[in-house]
């Protein structure tokens, strides 16, 4: 146990206040920690921007818990909570197998990310978490709840995003298949005006589609775009996409940052895990020291929530880095942004300015209000918590379900407790 002072998350921009950091390396020191503990989080690759896994108690760090097993004839990974996307894809790769999809980084947590329902792109492609078939989470005495989605599916259905609130999400198992390949272009200028009568046609292009944009004008000023494509086929991308030119040389999505941080481009076909992100593990991703915010509205909203935003780019254009506009597919977990519906996701990587920052958010949320817009769990916004709760139908079970596997409020925080109480 050490001591947690001057620890800060991934881009700088939140300090945690946990006066203690415990690093088990195995199960069951990771048992005893929380068992021990008065109150504890755990802690992931810190890619949260705010307090989700903050604690006044025990921060326990996951790191060392790196373990991998596959089980070739269930066609399912085992990992555990210290494993990061980039070195679980890499070896899976070399099984053979693949996940569904990726996010943008590879560099987040597999436990964390599943956590907070983080996503990548496609028209059909769920957020990561829809890969998973079990979770083991370390509940407030230390011992082990099992939620698998053959066992106990009502429950299971609340606990694979969990924020946190249940316990330690220790170990996961996840559904594979057989390794494919991918061959991404990168397309400039797709004009916006093109998205109000064939967004669907657009996102569903290719398996996964990507819009980048810095809302100066009225359009896309990248579109990434990956299609799945046949080992050892021969490829030829088209030299538009609606309005789009194809780029004649690889780039970073945000303007002055060099291409060679991304995953290759120019349609040369590669494996599944270098080119669903956006970002190579070896290098620093996006940019960095940046600030992060996402909001969701059901996918048949999409067009008008954008033309919503776009009208506030005069504040919103200064601060930026860039934004992401992607698509998900809708799923069945409790606290997912896509419960039940398929979402249109607006992502914005802001400058490391949150004074300003946090100005302009509320007029990015009174925007999308009528779109019964939700904010990704581990980025910043400023949403009134009892508002945001108000939009998951299945909050009640949730607090329930939080109820009974941490009574005595272990793994609560400050992020929580708005969520915890009715």
């Amino acid at each position: 146990m050490t001591n947690a002072t001057s620890r800060t998350n991934w881009a700088g921009n939140y300090r945690y206040k946990a006066a203690e950091l415990a690093t088990p390396r195995s199960m069951a020191e990771l048992q005893e920690c929380v068992a021990q503990a008065g109150h504890c989080k755990a802690l992931g690759t810190r890619h949260s921007f705010q307090d989700i896994a903050d604690t006044t108690g025990t921060q326990i760090s996951l790191e060392h818990l790196q373990g991998i097993t596959l089980d070739r004839a269930a066609s399912q990974v085992t990992v555990e909570a210290g494993v990061r996307y980039g070195e679980l894809a890499a070896w899976l790769e070399a099984q053979g197998y693949a996940l569904h999809n990726l996010a943008s980084l590879p560099h987040i947590s597999v436990a964390g990310a599943c956590a907070t329902a983080t996503h990548g792109s496609g028209l059909h492609n769920g957020n990561l978490a829809t890969a998973v078939a079990a979770v083991d989470i370390v509940t407030g005495d230390g011992t082990i709840r099992r939620f698998a989605r053959n066992e106990n599916r009502e429950a299971f259905q609340g606990a694979i995003v969990s924020l946190g609130a249940l316990g330690v999400a220790a170990r996961l198992t996840l559904d594979v298949q057989p390794s494919f390949q991918i061959a991404q272009t990168v397309y400039a200028g797709l004009p916006f005006a093109v998205l109000k009568d064939h967004l669907l046609d657009i996102y569903g292009a290719a398996y996964s589609v990507s819009l980048f944009t810095d809302w100066r004008e009225a359009r896309a000023t990248q579109a990434w775009v990956k299609r799945r494509v046949e080992a050892g086929a021969q490829t030829a991308h088209n030299a538009e996409f609606f309005g789009a030119r194809a780029m004649a040389h690889d780039v970073h999505p945000i303007s002055g940052h060099e291409a060679v941080h991304c995953t290759p481009q120019q349609d040369a076909p590669g494996p599944w895990h270098e080119r669903l992100p956006h970002f190579r593990l070896q290098f620093t991703p996006s940019s960095g020291a940046e600030l992060q915010t996402e909001y969701f509205v059901a996918l048949e909203d999409a067009y008008a929530a954008l033309s919503a935003v776009e009208k506030l780019k005069e504040q919103i254009a200064p601060l930026l880095l860039v934004s992401e506009l992607r698509v998900i597919a809708a799923d069945d977990w409790w606290m997912s942004m896509n419960y039940q519906r398929a979402s249109f996701a607006l992502h914005f990587t802001w400058k490391p300015e949150w004074e300003q920052v946090q100005r302009v958010l509320p007029a990015i949320e009174a925007a999308l209000e009528p779109f019964g817009v939700r904010a990704h769990w581990g980025k910043l916004f400023t949403l009134p918590p009892a508002k945001l709760a108000a939009r998951y139908a299945r909050i009640d079970d949730f607090r329930t379900l939080m109820r009974e596997c941490d009574p005595k409020g272990k793994f609560q925080n400050a992020f929580l407790a708005p969520l915890a109480s009715r």
